[in-house]
């Protein structure tokens, strides 16, 4: 049987690499926060850490996206508006899913870790390579 979440790879895998450091380390660090969770919740520890892991993710989100949104504005990126618009929208749906958990409503380890998983494979591999030639056309790397 294959399991339903797997961990993501961990550092130097070139398939979450956008060719600029400082936002690749960026990145491994989502992605340890993603790991962790995996790794509690198949100890069966998901909900102990969730808390933890929601205050981590949304103030870490916070210094990533400013330091992606920090280099669109220097070089005037093209791609700059819509992908504010994806930073948003996933600080909005990770701040639901942390007011749900706290108010009791649910266990929310799976959806949580389908979430994140989803969203850093998919913007991660598809909207931030985007602007990886953009950003190394101008000597960002």
């Amino acid at each position: 049987m294959i399991p339903l979440f797997q961990a993501l790879p961990g550092a130097r895998n070139e398939s979450f690499s956008v060719n600029v450091s400082e936002i690749d380390r960026q990145h491994q660090k989502l992605i340890a926060l993603y790991n962790g969770l995996h790794e509690a919740m198949s100890q069966g520890k998901g909900n102990e850490v969730l808390e933890r892991v929601f205050d981590e993710l949304l103030d870490y989100t916070k210094t990533h996206f400013k330091t992606e949104e920090r280099y669109f504005h220097a070089i005037n990126y093209a791609g700059t508006n819509g992908h504010i618009m994806e930073h948003e929208a996933f600080v909005k749906k990770l701040s639901e899913l942390s007011e749900k958990f706290h108010a009791g409503k649910a266990f929310l380890t799976v959806e949580t870790l389908a979430f994140m998983r989803n969203w850093l494979n998919e913007h991660i591999k598809g909207t931030d390579k985007q602007y990886t030639r953009c950003f190394n056309e101008h000597g960002i790397y």
